[in-house]
């Protein structure tokens, strides 16, 4: 008797913390997403956000139902998704520490003029109404928002040959032309 492919996969479960450790190898870039649903402004740092497509522009987050930014972030229609650079950390920071308000220093954030909150010193931004929810768990443990992009801004301070900021590892890195091994 053969098993079913279902019952492989049952048989070889693999843990959070296996598949955690496998993915601490794999660095991401850090963005800072920014959102308000009407109940106040939220901020949550990411280094899920992925492009999935130039025509239309569209990319993708996901957001772990374990986030207080979590319940506006699935509520939004709207999103500002910052793409940081090394000297942006700060920013990176304050996104991913808990239990504080990220929006106290009025001095480091704005609205535009659609109404999202932003940080205007972020590397570049994107505005985007969220297209669609993915639910991933059951209870839902996280989500995956897909965001068509309706505004892109570079205009932040000068950045063409500045360090990326990439989470690798559980450790912050910059990106540059230090790291460079080819092309």
């Amino acid at each position: 008797m053969t098993t079913s492919s279902a019952e492989h996969d049952e048989a070889h479960h693999i843990s959070t913390e296996q598949f955690r450790t496998a993915f601490r190898g794999h660095p991401g870039g850090v963005s800072v997403i920014t959102a308000d649903a009407g109940h106040g402004p939220v901020a949550l740092t990411a280094t899920s956000v992925a492009s999935v497509s130039v025509d239309p522009p569209a990319l993708m987050f996901s957001v772990s139902e374990k986030s207080s930014s979590a319940p506006t972030l699935r509520a939004a229609d709207t999103v500002v998704v910052h793409l940081l650079g090394a000297d942006q950390l700060a920013l990176a920071e304050l996104g991913a520490t808990s239990g504080i308000d990220r929006f106290a220093d009025r001095s480091i954030w704005k609205r535009l003029p659609t109404g999202e909150p932003y940080f205007p010193a972020a590397r570049a931004w994107v505005r985007g109404r969220i297209t669609a929810r993915l639910d991933i768990g059951s209870p839902r443990s996280s989500s995956v928002l897909v965001v068509a992009a309706l505004q892109v801004d570079r205009s932040g301070p000068p950045h063409a040959h500045d360090p990326a900021l990439v989470y690798h590892d559980r450790v912050w890195h910059q990106l540059g032309s230090h790291s460079r091994i080819a092309g």
